[in-house]
């Protein structure tokens, strides 16, 4: 797939992208003969994907890693969901990152800082390694896109760093889940929210059937408007955590967008990927208001048994 496809299907109108969302979930079905299900979080992306399934297979199975990372609000939406199968990680998140490290960043910067260690220990240098230090180079010979050097500062940190936090906490139960099964999953990633994901959308599309753990993601070409407009549209219920659905004022005359009064995304309580890029008050200045038991949790020291956030944010730099 080319990304100017992928631009082309971005700038659909809605009920057109909604119409090429069936079909790929009808693809998707009769390819595994009804065996899949939605991996639902209790977002209002997966929120959506579970409503449009649902409308095509009513009895379409939703699945929900119960991490203890999220915020009561969605757990609460959760458990007033139908049909939805309950999974618990081996591990929590204090365990995770004491055996392993924070996440901070992103997946990219984190699993790179973490690598580099391991290289320092091995006198190796990896490809991860030299995109943290701004030395990989891509198949033309140029600097590589995946530069992380501006990050490389994150070795010398007081602290543990990788990306295992997601894998241990949501894709380990997943896939023992889909093992003990065989149902196959859907996911309502879209392109927009990250390189990694629009390069997996330039490789496979939206239904990966040829990859190593095939994967649907039929929302891919989707929008954040999108998703507020499907709900407004069709008067979907979803997690209270996110406020209502209003429209904004564009600077210099451009419009209108949709934004929440609440929380833009929910996610992990707990995660630090991307907080950097937040405009304050970030998720946890937030959270010091809406949640201050579990916001004092969070940035207690371990000693003292929390989870110590608070001096990876003063380390990178993050005001909480």
């Amino acid at each position: 797939m080319e990304r100017w496809q992928l631009q082309q299907l971005q700038n659909l109108p809605l009920e057109i992208k909604i119409r090429k969302t069936q079909q790929r979930i009808q693809e998707w079905y009769e390819a595994w003969n009804g065996n899949i299900h939605v991996s639902f979080s209790g977002g209002k992306d997966s929120t959506v994907l579970l409503h449009i399934a649902r409308g095509l297979y009513p009895d379409i199975q939703a699945v929900f890693a119960d991490t203890g990372l999220e915020y009561p609000e969605i757990r609460s939406f959760v458990k007033g969901t139908e049909h939805v199968t309950w999974l618990k990680p081996k591990y929590s998140f204090k365990e995770v990152i004491n055996k392993y490290g924070y996440p901070v960043i992103s997946k990219e910067v984190a699993d790179a800082v973490h690598q580099y260690r391991l290289d320092l220990i091995s006198g190796k240098e990896s490809q991860r390694a030299k995109m943290l230090k701004g030395t990989a180079l891509d198949k033309q010979g140029r600097i590589s896109l995946y530069d992380k050097s501006k990050w490389l500062f994150l070795v010398d940190a007081p602290f543990k760093i990788d990306a295992k936090c997601c894998y241990h906490m949501k894709k380990a139960p997943f896939h023992r889940f889909e093992r003990m099964t065989g149902s196959k999953c859907m996911i309502a990633t879209m392109a927009v929210e990250s390189r990694l994901r629009e390069t997996a959308w330039l490789k496979h599309g939206c239904n990966a059937f040829e990859a190593k753990e095939p994967k649907s993601t039929p929302m891919s070409f989707w929008k954040e408007e999108d998703v507020l407009q499907y709900i407004r549209i069709y008067e979907v219920p979803y997690a209270p955590i996110y406020g209502d659905i209003v429209e904004k004022e564009l600077p210099r005359g451009r419009g209108c967008r949709l934004v929440t009064t609440g929380l833009e995304r929910s996610g992990c309580m707990f995660c630090m990927f991307g907080v950097h890029l937040e405009k304050e008050p970030n998720r946890f200045q937030r959270m010091k208001l809406t949640h201050p038991a579990i916001y004092e949790y969070c940035m207690r020291d371990v000693e003292l048994g929390g989870l110590g956030l608070s001096k990876v944010l003063d380390y990178i730099g993050v005001n909480y």
